[in-house]
């Protein structure tokens, strides 16, 4: 039997210590704080001691320094290295910042396909605001950076086999950007037959019947592929890699306070209702490890999901020192766990495929950080439900930037749950005459087949079904203020 001090909380402890831990303070308060807990306890433990009678003393007494010894160890533990944007922030910039963007290389993920959202192309060539579409926006980024600075920062996209084609056509466009653009092919991979667990891919086309037959497999795939392509060789002197840029943490990263370069930055941001699947980090045998919800037993997924308890979830904004890169990938040295991605082709046949994802690499590198950065640096868009918010009045577009209005009188992004009937991007865009007034909503969730006439303005939380057989045609300017809306409601033309 193991005793506790008479109002011991073991929780409310170690929440004192991880508050005293994440403060500024040095390593030695923070030994301080950790000896005095120890002292406090021990005296606890040794109050108990004496309450037992002499033929229980001495099992107690080994229970109780048993307790000691793993409550040290517990002292010991620490939570991930993840240092607040704010702090990083506060540095300010230092005067020769054109020449630290001089040592930046923009990598953007450009493989996937809209199949998701009902696109035959490129994600990226999904149109967002005013006709102009990520790609565009990504361009004009880059763009404003080498005018306003005086730089030449380049853009390099990973296409797949999917998207490389697509990509390539439209690239024409930006030739008289101040952006250079360059591109490279992520690898192609056979899928698996599940039961046979052989190669799917008879021969190396991938057209015909051949099409299903092979993946691009995953963005963990980059590291090798920028090796393999030899881009990385021609940029190794720019240094860093990164995705959406921000000059705070570019300076971090080449200016480190305290002399120690970091290899590979994760931002992070503080999870959600809406992000409950995605990737924390945590520290294990010195170096920080991210979690993705795939590595997760399904008796833990709930607990994973938990928005108290894990706190923060991978962005997969990344950045990466280019050198690191090299000397990894050639000393094979890059550590990726494998995801099993099971699907299922057209014709009914079960495979898998193995891919990897970018950020878990972050282990293999040295003094990897974590930082917690402003939801409004994390804006994805995977399905029609975050079209709508990106598109929508909560954004403000300024040099290719989208940025939360400074109307939103909260900074939170509001859920918003569309049915299948929104799915695809051509229905989706169809059932909107204009994307109603979304500053002041909370909650939105439509199901069923529900269209919106013009300037309809929604706040506070919104739900809008419509039954099987029904139809709702909201209004124009309607103004729907924490309302459930259920039923027929059929406007017709007259």
């Amino acid at each position: 039997m193991l005793l506790y001090p008479a109002g011991f909380s073991f929780a409310s402890l170690k929440s004192d210590l991880s508050k005293a831990m994440s403060q500024d303070g040095a390593s030695q308060f923070q030994e301080v704080i950790r000896q005095e807990l120890e002292l406090s306890v021990k005296k606890e433990l040794e109050k108990i001691l004496t309450t037992a009678s002499s033929h229980e003393f001495e099992h107690t007494k080994k229970d109780l320094d048993g307790f000691r010894k793993l409550f040290h160890r517990f002292l010991q533990e620490k939570g991930p290295s993840i240092q607040p944007y704010e702090k990083i922030k506060a540095r300010g910039l230092p005067d020769n910042i054109s020449s630290v963007l001089n040592k930046l290389v923009v990598v953007k993920l450009n493989g996937g396909l809209g199949t998701s959202m009902g696109c035959k192309g490129p994600k990226s060539l999904i149109g967002v605001r005013n006709e102009n579409t990520f790609l565009d926006l990504t361009v004009q980024q880059i763009e404003h950076l080498n005018k306003t600075y005086n730089t030449d920062v380049p853009l390099v996209l990973m296409n797949s086999f999917n998207t490389d084609e697509d990509t390539k056509k439209i690239l024409q466009k930006y030739n008289h950007c101040r952006v250079k653009i360059y591109t490279f092919n992520q690898s192609r991979y056979p899928r698996i037959n599940k039961e046979s667990l052989l190669p799917v891919a008879k021969d190396v086309s991938y057209s015909g019947e051949n099409t299903e037959a092979w993946y691009p497999p995953g963005h963990g795939d980059i590291y090798a592929s920028f090796y393999n392509s030899g881009l990385l060789d021609t940029f190794i002197g720019e240094d860093n890699l990164g995705a959406t840029v921000d000059l705070y943490i570019l300076n971090h990263l080449m200016n480190p306070p305290n002399g120690k370069r970091c290899e590979f930055v994760m931002e992070v941001t503080n999870k959600t209702r809406a992000d409950v699947k995605g990737g924390t980090l945590t520290q294990y045998e010195g170096k920080l490890r991210l979690v993705e919800i795939a590595q997760v037993p399904k008796a833990h997924v709930d607990e994973f999901k938990s928005v108290s308890k894990f706190k923060i979830f991978n962005t997969n904004n990344l950045w990466i020192s280019l050198g690191a890169v090299k000397r990894l990938q050639e000393q094979n040295a890059i550590d990726m766990e494998i995801i099993v991605n099971p699907k299922t082709l057209d014709g009914g046949l079960n495979v898998i495929q193995l891919e990897t994802a970018v950020g878990a690499a972050i282990k293999s590198f040295e003094n990897s950080l974590g930082i917690n950065v402003p939801r409004s640096r994390f804006l994805p868009v995977k399905t029609t439900s975050d079209l709508l918010l990106v598109m929508s009045n909560l954004y403000s577009l300024n040099a290719g930037s989208l940025t939360m209005s400074e109307k939103r009188e909260f900074p939170t992004v509001p859920l918003v749950k569309l049915g299948s009937s929104f799915t695809k991007v051509q229905d989706y865009l169809r059932r909107f005459e204009s994307i109603p007034d979304m500053l002041e909503l909370d909650h939105l969730t439509v199901s069923g087949d529900v269209t919106f006439g013009k300037n309809v303005s929604l706040k506070g939380t919104v739900i809008i079904i419509a039954n099987h057989g029904d139809r709702i045609d909201i209004p124009p300017g309607a103004v729907l203020e924490n309302k459930i809306v259920s039923g027929n409601l059929r406007i017709l033309d007259h």
